[in-house]
């Protein structure tokens, strides 16, 4: 994978997750699913998901600059 598509990937899903924990769209999700239980485990999960996910861009951007730096 290229560090360009590999930056791309990663903002990508660093955008979901941040989607998923600042808006209730995952709630809405899992209540028209009925896991609705499943709401108060959501911090637990996302809230690490996106540390990892932010850490993974800087290291991908860092990677796209240093190769594509001319």
């Amino acid at each position: 994978m290229t560090p360009k598509n590999t930056l791309i990937a990663s903002l990508v899903g660093t955008v979901l997750v941040a989607l998923c924990c600042f808006t209730p769209v995952l709630v809405i999700l899992l209540s028209a699913l009925g896991l609705a239980a499943w709401v108060g485990y959501l911090d637990v999960v996302l809230l690490p998901l996106l540390g990892i996910a932010i850490a993974l861009t800087i290291v991908a951007y860092r990677r796209h600059r240093r190769c594509c730096q001319k």
